[in-house]
């Protein structure tokens, strides 16, 4: 048996191959990035076949720099941007438009207006979801009214959709296999995760042909085996694709959160903090979502989640927009010229604002700027504006689900030592930061070497996962009472912005 897993980790502005062996290390990583398109304000948009050219290059550089041959990995496991929406032609393989990326809110109306008819208890039920621009269901119904002749092509059964892990085993197994996993599907606001399965009426509530959905599959099975024509791939053909999952579930698994009540959260794009659930959905979720999990060896584990939209984007923004400095990592530098925030806060609601707030026409501040306002307190400030979003759902989950009393974290923020310990501060409870920050990609892995033997059970998992840091709380909670407050202040002044 080779011991050596390929995970394929789809981003929102990267891909990336990580190849892990069976102690759950990184052997190599390729990573590639690929343009953003903003059509219009709100709108967000990817070119499919960059997820493939960027993947499979990703793939080629993870190769070389392993050593390994195709004979040496045992199989694929995927994780990828959920939500995001992709409609092609089953012949020809080829997008009928660009993929809408989760964080698009061209549907916000569409959402208003399915509110408004009074289908907001029933989706929740059903789906565990609350309406909003950010699922599935409302971008295929824009493609579908929006883009000419799409929609009598797909009535028609010419037309295939999926989220990213659908698209890239389709490619991947040269378009014989048309599946999505449980956790994804659970993401789209057109699945019952109650039976795990596509739901006619809401189906016909947004007229999205059901012969275009892909099949609902467990998290750790083989989909499929690899028949792709790329010349960078040649090495993996016939090669059994046998994990997927959404990267916050990934995530999840990835951290061992195993057990009812551990949770984590991951610092990306946006923030994602997940607690495992259980094996039924919560009955009174509040303002956050009931989702599937995973669905391993039959068994269906559900977890508890609240979304921020815009976490290490708005650290992009300082980059790329406000250019106030030249790479990611020295936000962390910055922030720590100056002792506090100044008075200063930063609502990165670029997009809107996820949970547990529901805002679609919610916008990004910077509340608080006075004349000795410097570089330092607007870093700081949006250092700190993603631990508070982060603390607005761990708030929301405590009110919900009973206290959690530490939280595990990943993604590539995590990284940073002051927002750690901020974290730590205003939550008032320890932050794990593991050996092994890639989680995500580590549990896409892992359900992959499941389903082919790598590994023999999840217990597997728990094992391999150890502690870097542990970060624990230092601040009065008096101060950081006043430092939420301040907080609370400038969220509501960035509700309800776009009229």
């Amino acid at each position: 048996m080779n011991k050596y897993v390929l995970a394929l980790d789809q981003g929102t502005t990267s891909s990336r191959a990580i190849i892990f062996d069976e102690n759950g290390n990184i052997v190599s990583v390729g990573q590639k990035a690929f343009d953003q398109h903003f059509p219009s304000e709100g709108w967000v948009e990817h070119d499919p076949m960059d997820y493939l050219e960027t993947e499979y290059a990703a793939i080629s550089e993870a190769l070389a720099k392993s050593g390994l041959s195709g004979k040496d990995i045992s199989c694929i496991g995927i994780t990828n941007q959920r939500e995001t929406t992709i409609v092609w032609d089953k012949k020809t393989g080829k997008p009928v438009y660009n993929a809408i990326v989760w964080q698009c809110r061209r549907t916000a109306k569409l959402c208003d207006e399915l509110i408004a008819a009074g289908w907001q208890d029933m989706i929740k039920e059903k789906c565990g979801l609350l309406i909003d621009a950010y699922f599935s269901a409302t971008k295929i119904a824009w493609i579908l009214e929006n883009v000419p002749g799409v929609r009598a092509r797909a009535e028609a059964g010419e037309l295939l959709f999926g989220t990213v892990e659908t698209w890239l085993i389709w490619n991947l197994t040269g378009g014989k296999v048309h599946v999505t996993d449980y956790s994804n599907a659970s993401r789209t606001m057109l699945f019952n995760i109650h039976t795990l399965s596509w739901d006619e009426e809401l189906c016909g509530l947004l007229n999205i042909p059901m012969c275009m959905l892909p099949e609902p599959v467990g998290n750790s099975q083989i989909y499929g085996y690899v028949h792709c024509a790329d010349p960078r791939l040649a090495a993996l053909n016939g090669m059994p694709v046998s994990g997927a999952l959404g990267d916050q579930q990934a995530a999840l698994l990835g951290q061992g959160c195993l057990e009812k009540g551990q949770a984590k959260n991951t610092y990306g794009t946006g923030c994602f903090t997940l607690m495992n659930a259980g094996n039924e959905p919560l009955a009174d979720a509040d303002r956050l979502l009931n989702t599937v999990a995973w669905n391993i060896s039959g068994e269906t584990v559900f977890a508890l989640e609240g979304s921020v939209f815009n976490a290490g984007s708005s650290i992009q923004w300082l980059r790329d927009e406000l250019q106030i400095i030249n790479t990611a990592a020295e936000v962390s530098t910055l922030a720590e010229t100056v002792p506090d925030n100044g008075g200063v806060y930063l609502v990165s609601a670029f997009t809107g604002l996820g949970a547990p707030h529901w805002d679609m026409y919610a916008r990004g501040i910077i509340a608080g700027i006075t004349r000795g306002t410097t570089r330092g307190h607007i870093a700081r400030a949006c250092v700190e504006g993603i631990c508070y979003q982060v603390n607005d759902l761990l708030s929301a989950m405590n009110r919900a689900a009973g206290a959690i009393l530490d939280l595990k974290v990943d993604g590539g923020a995590s990284v940073s030592n002051i927002m750690m310990q901020f974290q730590s501060d205003i939550s008032g409870i320890p932050i794990d930061r593991p050996a092994i920050v890639e989680t995500t990609a580590l549990g896409a892995a892992f359900a992959a070497g499941l389903a082919c033997g790598v590994w023999d059970e999840l217990s597997d998992i728990r094992s391999l996962r150890t502690s870097e840091r542990i970060f624990f709380p230092h601040m009065e909670r008096k101060e950081a009472e006043r430092l939420i407050h301040g907080w609370n202040r400038a969220v509501e002044r960035a509700k309800g912005w776009v009229e």
